[in-house]
């Protein structure tokens, strides 16, 4: 039997540097503080002890209060390595406050011994391992390293509905929820395979469609972000979960529109696409990376070869679903046409949100292994796309940064940007009725003075 004093722990989601998950330009137009919440904190806040007292402190929405310091007995720290330097900073903060630290999330499985500065480390996942911790904390002592070893990834089906509640959901474009995690596939550079494994674990339809209500029940209307690793990882269970949300959306009124990350080959699967359209999900985002067969083939993307890149990006886009997509320049195949090729590949499509990176090789990655023997990583990585390469690129390096500023520049040129919006628009199929809500007025109202009055490029954007 547990009798412990009861326990105010903080759960702290660091400021993230400007990325192209960020949107900090677009939340801001639209009124709002981030896209999506941290997911990750509000699924920890439903395993731990039901007794103690937990707020959640995303410090993208507001800055972190010396009155959380002070009410708070227990600081957990989470996120990834693009967080990695504002993690360190909340921990300091906390320390300084005399509040016992936790630090946990991807960047703390990825790199545990660069967290020294934490009282405790939690490595992995937290379903089922969660017994140190909650020990550690009410006993004010334990291990450095509070997560057992375990090979075994958990069972998401003893995952219960994150706390919404905790959130303040005004301050988001989106919520978000979880299907599944893991994906089946061996790219190179990818530490997803790594951290969550190659058998994609899902949660059952039920348990979905318990957070699709919570969400409801708590006045929550719009967007919802599925953040999957890959959505349609495991097809099969993806296939029995699709009619499930279509029938609750049915059932009450169309409210979300849904969007997720999936792999390219679900272009080459037409029912799956219509499930999703039917679903209510509007837009996905793909991993295109290059349209070199040649880089492709040797950082082992192979699911890219299914169908032509293009044909698969049209096909999804006339079936309905907006395409955003990532694309990546530095592979070691990757010749000085590798610019000029990206660039017209890009602008030949409705891809109006392109995320273009440099490779990186992440920790325990099969690239980072790779590089490793080859003696060529010159420094950790920080999973920022826009950095430069922690290893000894193949091209010569001033051509490849050289290179990819350009790139950036030509595609998020006005006029280039707004002609991947008019294709878009032109040609995204119908999908289902979208949803609009009084509470879209204010942001549309924004948008239309900042883009559609002040800004000195709104001759464009009256175009569309």
């Amino acid at each position: 039997m547990r009798i412990v004093p009861r326990m105010n722990v903080l759960l702290v989601q660091p400021l993230a540097p400007k990325t192209y998950w960020g949107f900090q330009y677009a939340v801001g137009m639209v009124g709002k503080g981030a896209p999506h919440p941290p997911l990750g904190l509000a699924t920890l806040a439903a395993l731990l002890p039901g007794d103690w007292d937990l707020r959640i402190a995303d410090l993208n929405v507001a800055p972190l209060g010396e009155g959380d310091l002070r009410w708070a007995d227990a600081a957990l720290v989470t996120g990834m390595l693009v967080h990695k330097d504002a993690m360190h900073e909340v921990i300091e903060r906390a320390r300084r406050s005399g509040v016992r630290t936790v630090a946990g999330g991807p960047a703390v499985s990825s790199r545990p011994d660069e967290f020294a500065d934490a009282d405790h480390v939690f490595i992995g996942e937290a379903e089922g391992r969660l017994d140190a911790l909650v020990t550690a904390l009410e006993s004010g002592s334990g291990p450095h390293v509070l997560s057992p070893p375990d090979d075994k990834k958990p069972d998401l089906a003893s995952t219960l509905p994150p706390r919404f509640d905790l959130l303040d959901r005004s301050r988001y474009t989106s919520m978000s929820v979880q299907s599944s995690r893991g994906c089946p596939f061996q790219c190179e550079f990818c530490d997803i395979i790594e951290l969550y494994g190659r058998n994609p674990r899902v949660k059952t339809p039920a348990q979905m469609l318990r957070e699709l209500d919570a969400l409801y029940e708590l006045g929550w209307r719009g967007s919802i972000f599925v953040v999957d690793d890959n959505f349609i990882g495991n097809r099969r269970e993806t296939a029995k979960l699709l009619p499930e949300i279509a029938r609750w959306q049915s059932e009450h009124g169309r409210p979300f529109e849904l969007y997720t990350e999936a792999s390219v080959d679900l272009a080459s699967l037409p029912a799956l696409v219509e499930s999703m359209v039917e679903a209510g999900f509007t837009t996905v985002f793909l991993g295109i990376e290059t349209p070199s067969v040649e880089s492709l083939k040797h950082t082992h993307k192979l699911q890219n070869l299914k169908l032509p890149l293009q044909e698969s990006v049209l096909r999804l886009t006339h079936a309905g679903l907006e395409v955003y997509a990532g694309f990546i320049v530095g592979f070691d195949t990757d010749g000085d046409h590798i610019f000029e090729a990206q660039r017209t590949f890009i602008a030949g499509l409705p891809i109006a949100a392109a995320m273009i990176g440099l490779l990186t090789a992440l920790p325990n990655t099969a690239l980072w292994r790779r590089l490793e023997r080859e003696r060529r990583l010159r420094s950790d990585a920080t999973g920022d796309q826009f950095g430069r390469p922690n290893f000894e690129p193949v091209l010569d390096e001033r051509i490849l940064l050289e290179g990819y500023r350009d790139l950036l520049a030509d595609i998020y040129e006005p006029a280039a940007f707004y002609a991947r919006c008019e294709r878009l628009v032109r040609e995204v199929g119908r999908g289902r009725p979208r949803r609009f809500s009084l509470d879209a007025i204010p942001m549309l109202f924004r948008i239309l003075v900042g883009m559609g009055l002040l800004s000195p490029r709104r001759f464009l954007f009256w175009r569309l």
